[in-house]
């Protein structure tokens, strides 16, 4: 059955919106049995649907993969109604920014223990596992799912420090850079996305909001590198004047 027009714009019989979405039309069928897809246009019993319903569809899916369930779904759709689906994407898409999350590596744990300057240890690997920071593959080289905290505690073994110590490190350094990124979320919605949704989330203002939610990463990341490394310098003086006047009080 061919697709219909509504004022100059296809819209799609229920075969053709399951293709669109790449899903079955049982599933389809189930989505719209729970109201979450909006009704369709009927001519006699035939219903229509429009690039509405293939984004809902789409947007679904994707929470599915964030690990939602369908009545979480149901009830974030419900409560956030003035949202349409494709700007739901939008900003879904900002957050898939390939420049936030990285991307897993694979690595032998030899080449890790020859970046840490060790020999190798399988405590060691299974500490990085507890710490979710790696994965044993099935055939038993080493998937990092954090690639750059991975390298960056290898590095810091080469340099010297225990492996007992930088392990201790990298949760210290995560609770509190949870709490940085908490913090600054946090003035943001109050600031920003609050009075946005109660505004009734204007269509004007979504390309603002998004490029907004975009720079959040880069903003933040330079305030927080910025600010740590200023502090580090300080650290680092004063243990060097620790040091010195130790060096001294020995003569």
């Amino acid at each position: 059955m061919s697709a219909g027009t509504l004022g100059g714009v296809e819209e799609l019989t229920i075969d053709r919106l399951a293709a669109a979405a790449n899903m079955t039309v049982r599933n389809v069928r189930a989505y719209a049995g729970r109201g979450l897809l909006p009704p369709p246009r009927l001519v006699g019993r035939t219903g229509y649907y429009s690039q509405e319903h293939v984004d809902r569809l789409l947007l679904i899916r994707d929470l599915q993969e964030r690990g939602y369930t369908l009545g979480a779904i149901e009830d974030a759709l419900q409560r956030n109604a003035g949202v349409s689906p494709s700007h739901a994407l939008d900003l879904l898409q900002v957050l898939n920014d390939p420049r936030s999350p990285q991307q897993p590596e694979r690595m032998t744990r030899a080449e890790l223990a020859r970046l840490a300057a060790v020999e190798q240890d399988s405590d060691f690997v299974d500490r990085l596992a507890e710490l979710g920071l790696v994965e044993v593959a099935d055939d038993g080289e080493l998937l990092l799912l954090e690639p750059a905290i991975v390298r960056a505690g290898a590095q810091a073994v080469a340099l010297g420090l225990s492996r007992e110590s930088v392990l201790g490190l990298l949760p210290f350094i995560a609770t509190r850079m949870a709490e940085v990124a908490k913090k600054f979320v946090d003035e943001v919605r109050a600031q920003v996305w609050q009075p946005f949704t109660e505004a009734g989330f204007p269509e004007e203002q979504w390309p603002e909001m998004l490029r907004l939610i975009e720079s959040l990463l880069p903003t933040a990341g330079q305030a927080v590198v910025s600010v740590f490394r200023r502090e580090l310098n300080a650290a680092i003086d004063e243990a060097l004047g620790e040091e010195i006047a130790r060096l001294g009080s020995t003569d």
